[in-house]
């Protein structure tokens, strides 16, 4: 910067550094909203692995058992994944992205979903958070979806008196 009586007047370079900083500061606030959807999951998992390890397990069961068993699984995945796009929503509406926090909250499900509409789209400058979003998304569905394998799998597994983990 150059000293113009008391004014202070912007180069180029000082301009692109400041750009780079912000963009810097973007990335570590990414790498930090994965670490906590991450996080929450992990913790959803462990909170749904808790209560079912003091479930008993029976040897027979009967159609309804299973089918509710699987309902409440669903039901906590849902609410874990909820609870992640909501972080994200917040994020959005925290730093303006979007209009509001609805809008925020619509965006962040259709993105972490991967659907992408395409109505709403995030500002030039915060576009990244986009595609890595929908990355966390995509790992974290996948995530709930071996989860609800292997818990299903264990309990047939047990089920059938199969010694199989």
């Amino acid at each position: 910067m150059r000293q113009i009586g008391f004014c202070y007047q912007s180069s180029a370079a000082d301009t692109s550094n400041f750009e780079w900083s912000i963009m810097i500061v973007r990335i570590l606030l990414v790498c930090c909203l994965v670490a906590v959807t991450v996080a929450i999951h992990s913790s959803g998992l462990a909170l749904i692995l808790s209560r079912l390890w003091h479930s008993p397990a029976r040897s027979h069961p009967h159609f309804w058992q299973v089918t509710w068993l699987t309902i409440r699984i669903a039901w906590w995945l849902i609410l874990i994944h909820v609870t992640e796009i909501a972080v994200w929503s917040l994020v959005f509406w925290w730093q303006k992205c979007l209009p509001d926090a609805e809008s925020s909250f619509y965006f962040a499900g259709v993105t972490y979903t991967t659907v992408g509409y395409g109505d709403l789209v995030l500002p030039k400058e915060w576009q990244l958070f986009g595609p890595l979003e929908g990355l966390t998304g995509i790992l974290m569905c996948g995530l709930s979806t071996a989860f609800f394998f292997a818990v299903l799998s264990k309990r047939f597994g047990i089920w059938s008196g199969s010694s199989r983990t």
